[in-house]
């Protein structure tokens, strides 16, 4: 039988009880445990209902619902993690038909989503909304991924602050790097939201990350996650009408009311949208209206703020990482792959620059093999061992010469750079290179790419005193990868 856990992120609506509840009681194999994430900033502890099957909670301080799933499945020790979100309800047979789903040939299976409407009359702007749920591709209110998944793409992108994206970001970048999702045969019920007037304004926020979206996925990224072309460009242009009608209006230019006109058409055309397909009650009528006025201009600003922000965060195209004591425990000629010891936080830097789509590597020097310390194959097996606990990396290369070699792939010769750049096919300018002493800031910098130091006991001084004047110094290899996006 497959091992799950289920992960729920939450912000304590009450909802949760009803969730944990249907978990408890449903029919088919029981989850090896549901994780909690408390994603409330601060507060009381999270009260929950008494169930039968284990339970954990755990806080991750308010930062957001990308990183509340990080942190839940990360803390999961089972091969597959079910995501549910706190405000949807499971049939009793989702649990056995969770199970047929799982399957031995796809990686990822996303749940279908059913939305109740109200039967007796046109459902409002925000329950539509809530019905698109039910035709979206690879959403987290159900949606359960393979561990070994989850690590090679780094899990959930924590710059998609809100509940928005960050779940179509992550299927995306699993499926270019060939990973098969599949959709399953188990249904949840999720019902539809319950707004106040202004909720659809506020929603325009999301645009920002739709920018974030455009710059890692390309233009078309769209049609990649199955949905329509969306609206920016018609609320850009509704936006600048009335920009235009006004600046014109001040100048006394004839032209101002054309450019009114056109202001005028596209926003009733965009209220008429909304309005035909809902209830058209005065409470609903007088809603469309104000908010189709207001919708354009917020969504236009989001999604300027959103690209100036992209833009100005370029992230690097690959880090290429030292192995000994920059990855792992430093073991003088490591022969045995048992001895493979990750450093504390190395995990999640590479986790972090995963989920960001910035290719990783290793650059390693391990002369033991030509001092005949180690064998060629003892060194594939540590290798192997690293890359099973902390990877895949996108590259390995390795020189085993001896200095009196003169080779030029021997950091601080800058071969192995230089390849690694070759084999990712990324400029060598756009590499980022991380290590613990000297030779790695010079083979980076005599290559053309950026170095980062993170000393240990065994940096020298004087390695440390170059790598300020001319790369930088970070205290860990978390901090590193902070630099490295800064």
């Amino acid at each position: 039988m497959t091992e799950y856990t289920v992960v729920v992120p939450t912000t304590g609506r009450p909802t949760l009880h009803t969730l944990l509840g249907g978990l408890d009681h449903g029919d088919g194999p029981a989850p090896a445990e549901i994780i909690v994430v408390d994603d409330r900033p601060g507060g009381e502890e999270l009260e929950l209902p008494q169930l039968t099957l284990p339970v954990r909670v755990l806080r991750s301080g308010g930062r957001g619902p990308a990183g509340a799933r990080n942190l839940g499945w990360q803390a999961a020790n089972t091969e597959w993690i079910a995501f549910l979100d706190d405000d949807v309800r499971v049939p009793h047979d989702w649990r056995k038909l969770l199970a047929e789903d799982l399957r031995d040939d796809v990686d990822a299976s996303q749940g279908r989503i059913h939305v109740p409407l109200p039967p007796d009359r046109r459902p409002t702007d925000d329950e539509r909304g809530t019905a698109g749920l039910a035709t979206a591709r690879w959403i987290t209110a159900d949606m359960a991924y393979r561990r070994r998944v989850l690590v090679a793409v780094g899990g959930f992108d924590e710059r998609f602050p809100r509940a928005f994206r960050e779940d179509a970001d992550l299927a995306l970048r699993a499926e270019r790097a060939g990973h098969r999702l599949a959709m399953g045969g188990r249904v949840a019920i999720h019902p539809a939201r319950r707004a106040d007037f202004f909720a659809s304004v506020r929603a325009q926020r999301g645009n920002a990350d739709n920018a974030l979206m455009r710059a890692k996925f390309g233009r078309n990224w769209r049609t990649d996650t199955g949905e329509g072309p969306g609206r920016i460009g018609r609320h850009a242009l509704t936006t600048a009408s009335a920009a235009a009608a006004l600046g014109l209006a001040v100048a006394k230019h004839p032209l101002a009311k054309f450019a009114a006109g056109a202001w005028l058409g596209l926003t009733l055309e965009f209220a008429a949208r909304r309005i035909l397909p809902g209830p058209k009650t005065a409470d609903e009528l007088a809603r469309m209206l104000v908010t189709s006025v207001l919708i354009p201009p917020a969504a236009s600003a989001y999604r300027l703020a959103g690209e100036l922000r992209v833009r100005s965060a370029r992230p690097p195209a690959a880090v290429l990482f030292d192995r000994d004591d920059t990855l792992i425990t430093d073991v003088p000629y490591l022969a045995d792959a048992d001895q493979v010891k990750p450093l504390p936080g190395v995990e999640e830097a590479l986790r972090r620059l995963r989920s960001r789509g910035v290719r990783v590597g290793v650059v390693s020097n391990q002369s033991g093999v030509s001092h005949g310390l180690i064998t060629p194959e003892q060194l594939t097996a540590v290798n192997s061992k690293v890359d099973e606990l902390l990877g895949p990396f996108d590259t390995w290369q390795v020189c085993v010469h001896r200095d009196a070699d003169a080779c030029g792939c021997r950091k601080p010769q800058p071969g192995l750079v230089e390849q690694a750049a070759r084999e990712l096919d990324v400029p060598v300018g756009r590499c980022v290179v991380i290590g613990d002493i000297g030779s790695d800031v010079r083979a980076a910098l005599s290559a053309g790419a950026r170095a980062i130091l993170v000393p240990t006991e065994k940096t020298k001084p004087e390695e440390i005193e170059h790598a300020r004047r001319y790369a930088q110094v970070a205290e860990t290899v978390d901090d590193a990868v902070e630099l490295v996006f800064s």
